[in-house]
């Protein structure tokens, strides 16, 4: 059994009580049919555990597989930016079929960002790096592929 070399903390994005005891970490791509599949059974996770569970999502998007997921992921990030990181996260495994920039776009002004912010940060990759780390500590910790729980 592999070890989680990143403990969770403040750079995570953490839903449900902060102070839970139990934790539920999640490398997932939002490409992927398995973590699509596993989306609602994590929902129903969290509703059944309520405050005894804390749910953190980190990046490992397969590029190679997922040519989206990259991009997605970057999507998510800049959501979290502006504080909705879960509205966006929600919105890109409930449309997974559908993640082209113009479609991440439209997702940006349906979970209420600034458009204009969240497309010139896409274009920029200004969270790739943040991506980037998520993707390396998964593997430091034995992620190979999705969802890894």
């Amino acid at each position: 059994m592999s070890r989680l070399t990143l403990a969770v903390g403040p750079r995570d994005h953490i839903q449900g009580n902060p102070d839970a005891t139990l934790t539920l970490v999640e490398y997932g791509d939002y490409q992927c049919p398995h973590c699509g599949r596993a989306y609602p059974i994590v929902k129903a996770v969290q509703k059944h555990f309520g405050r005894k569970l804390r749910f953190v999502f980190r990046n490992f998007p397969l590029n190679q597989a997922h040519p989206n997921a990259e991009a997605a992921a970057e999507a998510a990030e800049a959501a979290g930016a502006q504080g909705r990181f879960w509205e966006m996260h929600d919105m890109l495994f409930e449309n997974q079929a559908a993640l082209s920039v113009d479609d991440l776009v439209v997702y940006a002004t349906n979970v209420g960002l600034d458009v204009k912010k969240f497309a010139a940060e896409l274009e920029g990759r200004k969270f790739l790096p943040r991506v980037k780390e998520d993707f390396s500590s998964g593997a430091r910790s034995g992620v190979n592929g999705t969802p890894t729980f």
